[in-house]
C-alpha cells in the first residue's frame, strides 16, 4: 500500500508539474504583456519552482564527454565492461590516452544513482583510467534474478576488480567503505592477484560507535523488527521488479530531506528570488543540484536490512564477527593494500573517527601503508564534490595512488 500511495501521489504531482510548467511558459512569453509588469514575473517564477520540484525524474546521465589532460582537450566516452543483474561496471574511456592508474570508484547503494559522483569522476579523469560501479534500481530487476545482499555486494566488488585486472585502485565513497574493506580482506586472504594496490575510503561507516551522528542514532534507537515492518515495501505491478521487497528510494530521500529541511526550503526560496530577478544562471545551478538529488532508486530489502543490522546495530566488521559466504572476514589478513581514510570535519552523516577506525582494525598492515586525512570545513557531500574536493582532497588521493601505483608487482 505504501508504494501504491506514493505512485498515486507521483502521478498527480507529474500532472500538476506539467500544468505549472505550461503556466510559467505562458507568463514568461515575450508576447504576453503580463511578462513585464504586475505580478506576472513573480507568479511565473513561483510556478517554475513548483514545476521543477514536482517533476518526475529518471536516471540522470553522467554527461562527461570531454576532459583536459596536460592542457590538451580529450574526448571521453562511456563503455560497459561488465554487466550483472544488480549493477554494471562502467569505464570512462579517454580517447587516445593510454596508461594511468586504474581507479575503480565504488558508488554508494543508498538511494541515489552513481551519477551523484559525477564531480568525483570528472575530477579524477585527467589523472586516472576511471571505472565506476553503476548500481541498478532494484524495482527494475525482475524477481527471476534472485536476491542481492551484503555478500553479493562484496562478490560484485571482487568480480569488478578481477575484470579490471591486477594493479587497480579503489575509491569507496561513504556506504561502500564497509563492503570494500571486507572485499580487500577476502582478496588478501585468498592471495587474489587482482586485489587493489590502494583502498581509499571517504566518509564511510566503518565503526559507527565513533562520534555517532543523527543517522547512526536513527538506526539504533529502534529494534530491527521496526525497520522490517515500516521501511520495506513491495514493488508495484507496473515495474519489471514487481513483487520484490525493497527499501524505496523515496523513503531514503524523505529521511535526508527532513534532516536539513530548512536548508532545502531556503535553497528553493533563493532559486525563486533568482528567477524573479532574471538571474537564470544562478537558478539553473540550484536546479542542476536538485535534478540529481531528487533522482532516487530503490535497494533490495535484504541488503538494506543487513546493512542496518551489521553496520549500525551490531558493528559486525569492527567487532570481528562479520562473515562472507559463511567465513569470518578477517581484517588482519590485509597486509599489502594501502589504506587512505578521508573524513570531513563537518560531516553530519559519518562522524569523525568512523572511517579512521579502519586504520586501527588492520593490525598487520604496515604503518607506512596507512594514512589519514581530515578535510577542514568539508561536510559529507563536500568530501567528494565541490571546490574542497577538487582543490584540497583529490590531490591527497592522487599522491596516495601515485605512491603505490608503481610498486613492484605482487606474487600471486
Amino acid at each position: 500500500m505504501l508504494y501504491d500511495a506514493y505512485e498515486l501521489q507521483r502521478s498527480w504531482l507529474a500532472s500538476a508539474s506539467a500544468m505549472a510548467n505550461v503556466g510559467a511558459g505562458l507568463l514568461n512569453n515575450p508576447a504576453n504583456p503580463f511578462a513585464y509588469f504586475g505580478g506576472g514575473p513573480v507568479l511565473a517564477s513561483a510556478l517554475e519552482v513548483f514545476a521543477h520540484a514536482a517533476a518526475p525524474r529518471g536516471k540522470p546521465a553522467f554527461g562527461l564527454d570531454r576532459t583536459t589532460i596536460d592542457g590538451r582537450d580529450v574526448a571521453v566516452h562511456e563503455e560497459i565492461v561488465a554487466r550483472k543483474p544488480f549493477g554494471q561496471l562502467k569505464r570512462f574511456v579517454r580517447e587516445g590516452v593510454e596508461g594511468g592508474p586504474k581507479l575503480m570508484i565504488v558508488a554508494p547503494m543508498s538511494g541515489h544513482y552513481a551519477t551523484l559522483l559525477r564531480g568525483t569522476v570528472e575530477r579524477m579523469l585527467p589523472f586516472a583510467d576511471v571505472y565506476i560501479t553503476d548500481w541498478r534500481d532494484a524495482k527494475l530487476v525482475p524477481m527471476a534474478e534472485g536476491r542481492f545482499d551484503l555478500d553479493d555486494y562484496i562478490d560484485y566488488v571482487i568480480a569488478f576488480l578481477e575484470e579490471i585486472g591486477p594493479g587497480g585502485h579503489v575509491l569507496a565513497v561513504c556506504q561502500p567503505s564497509v563492503p570494500c574493506l571486507a572485499a580487500a580482506a577476502v582478496m588478501n586472504a585468498d592471495n587474489n592477484p587482482c586485489r587493489p594496490k590502494t583502498l581509499t575510503m571517504m566518509g564511510g561507516p566503518i565503526d559507527t560507535r565513533e562520534a555517532p551522528t543523527a543517522v547512526n542514532l536513527a538506526a539504533t534507537e529502534r529494534p530491527h523488527a521496526w525497520f522490517e515492518q515500516n521501511a520495506i515495501a513491495t514493488v508495484p505491478m507496473t515495474y519489471p521488479g514487481a513483487g520484490r521487497q525493497v527499501y524505496p528510494g523515496f523513503l531514503q530521500l524523505a529521511g535526508f530531506m527532513s534532516m536539513n529541511l530548512g536548508n532545502h526550503l531556503m535553497s528553493h526560496w533563493e532559486m525563486f528570488k533568482h528567477l524573479v530577478q532574471g538571474d537564470d544562471e544562478s537558478a539553473d545551478q540550484t536546479k542542476d543540484f536538485y535534478d540529481e538529488y531528487l533522482s532516487v532508486c530503490d535497494m533490495t530489502a535484504e541488503f538494506y536490512l543487513q546493512t542496518v543490522d551489521l553496520v549500525f546495530q551490531t558493528h559486525a566488521l569492527p567487532d570481528g564477527t562479520m562473515t562472507h559466504r559463511g567465513k569470518r572476514v578477517d581484517l588482519g589478513a590485509i597486509t599489502d593494500v594501502a589504506i587512505l581514510a578521508i573524513e570531513g570535519e563537518r560531516d553530519d552523516i559519518s562522524g569523525i573517527g568512523q572511517t579512521r577506525a579502519a586504520l586501527k582494525l588492520t593490525p598487520n598492515l604496515p604503518e607506512a601503508m596507512k594514512h589519514y586525512h581530515l578535510a577542514a570545513g568539508a561536510g559529507h557531500y563536500g568530501i567528494f564534490n565541490g571546490s574542497k574536493w577538487r582543490t584540497r582532497i583529490a590531490p591527497v588521493l592522487e599522491d596516495w595512488i601515485t605512491k603505490f601505483d608503481g610498486a613492484e608487482a605482487r606474487k600471486a
